[in-house]
């Protein structure tokens, strides 16, 4: 993505933690525990989903490709990130922080993207349950998934061709642990860079916002339709399979708004850092924490499949 004679840029100098020299060892080990944490959470969800044939339904299949983004997404960024505070070189290959860039926002979307099939997974089941067995057949459901992931290619790419095609003559230093675009903008030059930062802004918040209003909709229909369920039990029953999925979309969104809506204006290198890390590392590590805690179906297979693990004799 570099042109030979439009930058003279070769490398960055990730600098998002050297602000806090005393706290590296401390953020290092947090941090990585966290992010062992949301994997083996992730591969445990998905593993429970592939040897339980009662979840083999949409909205677990969802669930599963949920996980596989979320484990591409933070693999993307975090190794990187661990490794340069046990570092005293934190430089990063123009060419690297390219494909940091690309595939954070490729598995990034995909995530938003997932959300929103999840959301109009929910509604139907809600809404049309007589319908739903034809609304999200097998293919119907693989078409959701195989759009979502084109959908976060589509945006990495457009994302990264933007940035990385402009010219950078410097300074090289990123002040962010990763390679975050406003902090790139800021040291590429040229008269076409205010136009791509606009671009590029209003495309994220656009499909960001857009994902947030669709499935705002289909929870509106749902809402009305729980409502007009006539025992509490029934209404107590229907909100329940909404209730993980609905928790991880605020979590997500949140966290999202607190990167892409913030308030222009001075900013230190140290709350950029520590709202940075709300996003890439806490969001992910929620994630399967919820899904597991507040999915009572989830929750019981996992249990049924550790039983069957440790005492195989007695199921």
């Amino acid at each position: 993505m570099q042109g030979s004679n439009t930058s003279v840029v070769t490398e960055f100098i990730l600098i998002g933690f050297s602000t806090f020299p005393q706290l590296q060892l401390m953020f290092f080990l947090l941090f990585f525990f966290m992010y062992l944490f949301t994997l083996l959470g992730n591969l445990l969800i998905m593993a429970t989903i592939w040897s339980e044939r009662s979840l083999h339904t949409p909205m677990y299949l969802f669930l599963c490709a949920l996980s596989i983004s979320e484990i591409f997404y933070t693999f993307a960024i975090i190794p990187r990130m661990l490794a340069d505070l046990l570092s005293t070189n934190h430089s990063i290959a123009f060419r690297a922080c390219a494909s940091q860039t690309f595939f954070s926002f490729t598995f990034g979307f995909t995530h938003s993207f997932l959300l929103t099939v999840m959301g109009y997974d929910r509604y139907v089941a809600i809404c049309h349950p007589l319908r739903y067995n034809v609304l999200m057949s097998p293919h119907g459901c693989a078409c959701l998934v195989s759009w979502s992931w084109a959908g976060g290619f589509i945006m990495g790419l457009v994302v990264t061709t933007s940035i990385f095609n402009l010219t950078f003559c410097g300074p090289n230093e990123i002040h962010h642990f990763a390679c975050h675009v406003p902090p790139l903008l800021k040291l590429a030059c040229g008269t076409d860079v205010p136009m791509v930062g606009t671009g590029v802004g209003l495309l994220c918040i656009t499909a960001l916002l857009g994902c947030l209003l669709l499935i705002l909709l289909s929870y509106a229909f749902i809402v009305v339709t729980i409502l007009k369920i006539p025992s509490a039990e029934g209404r107590h029953k229907a909100f329940s399979t909404c209730a993980s999925h609905l928790t991880v979309v605020v979590v997500h969104y949140g966290f999202a708004s607190v990167i892409y809506l913030k308030p222009k204006g001075p900013q230190s290198l140290e709350m950029d850092t520590l709202m940075g890390i709300t996003y890439i590392v806490l969001t992910p590590f929620l994630s399967p924490i919820i899904f597991s805690l507040r999915n009572k179906e989830l929750k019981n297979a996992m249990k049924k499949t550790f039983l069957r693990k440790l005492y195989p004799e007695k199921l």
